[in-house]
């Protein structure tokens, strides 16, 4: 969550003009999320669709960094201080076999039963051949993800 702006605050660097609206419309996006309405039988499902908002903020600012290259390190820096994006997740992502990465709890292997990853890190080769059926693919319980395997 970004931080509150008080006349104290520093003045964001040169280059945030042209990212803001896009992070007022994640803003938004992300209060939408968090008023709408849900059932109670599950925790998990409520919080699904907040990683999933939270996970293309920092993807955003991660594309517009690394991969296009259109926004400063000062700029990229002072975003991740403020709460714009998630650091740690972002990390991961430069690592080779992360670069899909939906959450950072699902690589935490302490949160599951067997302490193990997450579903949605097997590779969905994988997840057929043990199965026996393809067309049907469980959504992670953590965030809701299909899939964030790198060989997928």
């Amino acid at each position: 969550m970004p931080r509150i702006k008080t006349n104290r605050a520093k003045r964001p660097p040169e280059g945030f003009a042209e990212v803001e609206p896009v992070l007022e419309m994640f803003a938004q996006k992300m209060k939408d999320v968090e008023q709408r309405p849900h059932d109670k039988s599950s925790k998990t499902n409520a919080l699904a669709p907040i990683f999933q908002v939270h996970n293309q903020r920092s993807r955003y600012l991660f594309d517009m960094y690394y991969d296009r290259q259109v926004i400063s390190r000062e700029l990229f820096d002072w975003l991740l201080k403020q709460g714009y994006g998630d650091a740690n997740l972002i990390a991961k992502w430069k690592k080779q076999g992360y670069e899909k990465l939906c959450c950072l709890r699902c690589i935490q292997n302490k949160e599951t039963n067997f302490e193990t990853t997450c579903v949605c890190r097997v590779p969905r080769a994988k997840l057929a051949e043990q199965e026996g059926d393809g067309d049907k693919i469980n959504p992670c319980y953590n965030c809701g993800c299909m899939g964030c395997a790198s060989g997928d």
